[in-house]
């Protein structure tokens, strides 16, 4: 099956891409990076507005990285990929 090594590629190419939105997204937010869940210094606000964006945005690219993958290879071999 060749939508295996397919999605694997996306979901790669995917991951890059929200990494760099929800990078994008948080300087608006706040002038420093996320802080991370152990950082006792910040406040715990921010780092759960940190945390729910990142799935937040996430989740919404998997699942058009997912959905685009998958109708490109239907369009390619005219199979569903499932």
């Amino acid at each position: 099956m060749m939508y295996l090594p397919l999605s694997i590629g996306t979901s790669v190419a995917g991951g890059l891409l929200a990494s760099a939105a929800f990078n994008q997204i948080w300087k608006r937010v706040d002038d420093r990076p996320p802080p991370e869940p152990k950082d006792l210094d910040r406040p715990a606000g921010k780092a759960l507005t940190a945390a729910a964006l990142q799935g937040l945005v996430f989740g919404v690219v998997r699942a058009a990285v997912d959905r685009a993958s998958a109708r490109g290879y239907q369009a390619v071999t005219h199979e569903s990929p499932e």
